[in-house]
């Protein structure tokens, strides 16, 4: 059963920048698709960027050129690096895992409980 754990979340101003971190355990990185989500209150669910085991990368439009998805193989970790944040980057940040990458058609197997991020103006 794979395990995930989000850390890093917290309040920034905007133009900020965060580093996300998730910690998998019960399986190795390197086996599944990794993601990260977000959902902000009264939205959907939404994918934000993703890694593929052939390590493909997949943004969303709205944090390209802003955000970028790494994963340490060694120490089963994902990473979200978060540049020029914006208030509306605000919501609550989730890694998951396995079929991560096909969103929205496809959801994810895998889930952690999330890390909240609030951008201030």
């Amino acid at each position: 059963q794979a395990h995930l754990v989000e850390s890093g979340g917290g309040s920034v101003q905007a133009g900020g920048s965060l580093r996300l971190s998730c910690a998998a355990s019960g399986y190795s990185v390197s086996s599944y698709s990794m993601a990260w989500f977000r959902q902000a209150p009264g939205k959907d669910r939404e994918g934000v960027a993703c890694i593929r085991t052939d390590a493909t990368i997949r943004y969303a439009d709205s944090v390209k050129g802003r955000f970028i998805i790494s994963k340490d193989n060694a120490k089963d970790t994902l990473y979200l690096q978060m540049n020029s944040l914006k208030p509306e980057d605000t919501a609550m940040y989730y890694c998951a895992a396995r079929a991560a990458c096909d969103w929205p058609t496809v959801q994810p197997n895998y889930w952690g409980q999330g890390t909240q991020v609030t951008v201030s103006s």
